[in-house]
């Protein structure tokens, strides 16, 4: 793993942590899957430069579940009311 990629973790472990905030402090319910799709891009990231032995399958399905999470928060933000 390269410098630029562990940079590119710890931006998707921020924000994950933002996301939990979005949604605990700002009450924003799609700061949940905000936080759950940069969760999944971080275990799909550590699952394939570390010997974690996931299945492809498995971590295309997460990343399809990821993908699917930030549509869903990109739309209730947008719908969103209380900015």
């Amino acid at each position: 793993m390269n410098i630029l990629h562990a940079v590119s973790i710890m931006l998707e472990v921020i924000t994950l942590v933002f996301g939990v905030l979005l949604a605990t402090v700002r009450k924003k319910s799609y700061g949940w899957l905000i936080a759950l799709t940069f969760f999944i891009y971080v275990f799909y990231d550590m699952a394939n430069f570390t010997p974690l032995n996931i299945s492809k399958d498995i971590l295309y399905a997460l990343f399809f579940v990821a993908s699917a999470s930030i549509l869903l928060a990109v739309i209730s933000a947008f719908t969103d009311k209380n900015n």
